[in-house]
């Protein structure tokens, strides 16, 4: 390396925006689901999914920080060979 060229670059920058654990993307969408189901659809029972639900990605992004990205861009991916 050549000296004189290093930039400190701040971790924020490069990690992942999370919220309660898991991507910000997952949390809001898992909360607003679990919320409308719960409270419109007047139904406890199905609140321990959105909890475990939300467990499962908290450990999941523990594992990788970036997994959630990276499912979502291998299922838009297409097959090359169009097994």
């Amino acid at each position: 390396m050549t000296p004189g060229y290093q930039i400190a670059v701040h971790n924020s920058l490069t990690t992942p925006i999370l919220l309660a654990g898991a991507p910000r993307t997952f949390t809001i969408l898992n909360g607003t689901c679990g919320a409308a189901i719960t409270l419109g659809l007047h139904s406890w029972y199905a609140l321990p999914i959105f909890f475990l639900a939300q467990g499962l990605m908290i450990y999941f992004t523990k594992q990788d920080p970036y997994f959630l990205q990276t499912t979502l861009r291998h299922i838009k991916q297409k097959d090359y060979y169009g097994v």
